[in-house]
């Protein structure tokens, strides 16, 4: 061990440690916070272990009890026992029920009562189940038992509590107890759920160290340097005016160690960019929609007018509930209307899929599969001319990869109006692939969905990724909007939010979005 350069490092506390014991000492917390009056003892003796100037010796349990709100009752009003024999001295042939209910205590600490007294022969029952005093008149005492095994219940449990309501600190240590009070106060002590008994027991662990053999070396070094923890390390005002920085010795500081590293607090980035995100369109005069991660397949996939047939159907793609399985009904007239749509077209100018429509399949609860749905169950209500959007959470059964999540977000949006066409909804797509996900290179692709025509995807180029596809669009089909009480054209996109914020965070992995990762959280920086 080089002596000087540890001297050099030492804390004024440490010091004062190393002066104040030998080697042979063996020190704990609560020694040296009693002896130097220190605050916080432990954290000196933390201090002296990483510098290996200590080692652990042993380690010591103790265990201490804390009076409980019911032990202060018991303490002021009487035990169970002690209003029992009290109540039963005055009114004798009580059963147990009717001992309870006058005292108002539950009746399975009345007969916990009656059990132990009836051990030490103070209670005995008759055949009617009636509750008697079985020692005689003389032997009772101001109503108590003068002598004997009662007696001394009485008085060993009355001491206990009392010694538990005056404990320092509340905390009645066992070691302070006799024996008698000790086998007490483990049958009236819970460690779980003591608000039920007298007492709360705990156990605490004493950890006790002791010096190396270095320890002589160096308390001969800090005499030698006139080191004494006194050492003076904050220079204030008060001392300046005061002078009573005079005559002092300062500490020394090592300007060369490195500052501590400051960690601080700030919004995650992905979730601050899903912020900006929705302030983004909330200035642009869109409102908000959300709603339950649980849907029936007629919002979820009917109401869209994808028929039941369909692949994306399946049981691979979609995470169905297994209990309840089926919502208890769907409400009219959206269900007639749809299915007319689905069976015929109904009343939307179309002739529909040509099959039969299932009206309890419709019903089967599944996990939201896309947001298009809360665009779906918006119409209804909304208004004309209107904008609404929503950061909606998804899930599908699908292979995880650096741009696919089986459970993502999207954010969906529709246009409600006169005047809405193909030129409105480019005029969005543009806006999400520019100015929120950031991209340089984009392209539009016809595409194909069975609730909207024309249909547009939106595709970005990454510069680690390369091209993929941003999100779907399209100008909602009557069969949609029809069926669902909306007479104008309706523009509809639902776009991976996740996929957007590759670009504009810099990642070229979606996994890194929700990485377990903190320092590569904390590098993450997200500006609009």
């Amino acid at each position: 061990m080089d002596i000087q350069n540890t001297i050099k490092n030492l804390h004024p506390l440490e010091v004062k440690v190393i002066l104040r014991y030998g080697k042979d000492d063996e020190l704990s917390v609560e020694r040296i916070e009693a002896d130097l009056g220190f605050k916080s003892g432990n954290q000196v003796l933390s201090w002296l272990l990483a510098k290996g100037l200590i080692s652990e010796k042993r380690r010591e349990t103790a265990v201490f009890y804390e009076i409980t709100e019911l032990g202060r009752s018991w303490k002021a009003n009487g035990t169970p026992e002690e209003r029992m024999l009290e109540l039963v001295r005055i009114k004798p042939g009580l059963t147990l029920p009717e001992i309870a209910e006058t005292l108002g205590v539950d009746g399975k600490d009345v007969g916990s009562a009656f059990g132990l007294l009836a051990k030490l022969g103070l209670f005995a029952m008759n055949d009617a189940k009636q509750v008697g005093i079985s020692l005689p008149p003389e032997s009772l005492k101001d109503g108590r038992p003068a002598s004997g095994p009662a007696a001394d219940h009485f008085a060993v449990v009355r001491a206990l509590l009392t010694k538990g309501a005056d404990a320092e600190d509340r905390l009645l240590p066992e070691s302070a107890l006799n024996n008698a009070e000790r086998e007490a106060a483990a049958g009236m002590a819970k460690k779980r759920a003591a608000s039920l008994s007298a007492f709360r027991m705990t156990e605490r662990e004493t950890v006790f160290f002791s010096f190396g053999e270095e320890h002589a070396q160096l308390a001969a070094a800090l005499k030698r340097a006139g080191l004494s923890g006194e050492e003076i390390g904050v220079l204030t005002p008060q001392m300046l005016e005061s002078g009573a920085w005079k005559g002092k010795t300062f500490r020394v500081y090592n300007v060369q160690v490195p500052p501590a590293r400051l960690l601080t607090g700030r919004t995650n980035a992905y979730s601050q960019f899903l912020e900006q995100t929705k302030d983004k369109l909330v200035s642009l005069g869109f409102e908000e929609f959300d709603g339950p991660l649980v849907e029936t397949e007629f919002w979820n996939s009917d109401a869209l007018f994808m028929p039941q047939f369909h692949s994306a159907r399946d049981i691979h793609d979609v995470y169905h509930i297994a209990e309840p399985a089926s919502a208890k009904k769907i409400d009219e007239p959206w269900l007639s209307a749809v299915s007319a749509a689905h069976e015929n077209g109904g009343d939307t100018g179309s002739r529909g899929w040509g099959y039969t429509f299932d009206r309890e399949f419709t019903k089967r609860l599944i996990l939201r599969s896309q947001g298009t749905v809360m665009s779906a169950k918006t119409l209804p209500h909304a208004k004309i001319p209107g904008k609404y959007f929503g950061m909606l959470r998804c899930f599908r059964y699908d292979k995880v990869d650096a741009t696919h999540l089986s459970d993502f977000y999207q954010t969906e949006g529709i246009v409600l109006g006169e005047d809405v066409n193909l030129r409105t909804l480019l005029g969005m797509l543009e806006m999400f692939a520019t100015e929120v996900a950031g991209a340089k290179e984009v392209k539009y692709v016809p595409g194909y969905f069975p609730f909207t025509e024309p249909s547009v995807e939106v595709h970005i180029k990454h510069p680690v990724l390369g091209w993929f596809e941003l999100g779907g669009s399209g100008i909602f089909r009557p069969e949609v909007t029809a069926s669902l009480g909306v007479k104008v054209p309706v523009a509809a996109w639902g776009i991976g939010i996740d996929r957007m914020a590759l670009m504009a965070l810099g990642l070229s992995d979606l996994r890194e979005l929700f990485s377990y990762d903190i320092e590569s959280v904390r590098m993450r920086r997200h500006t609009v």
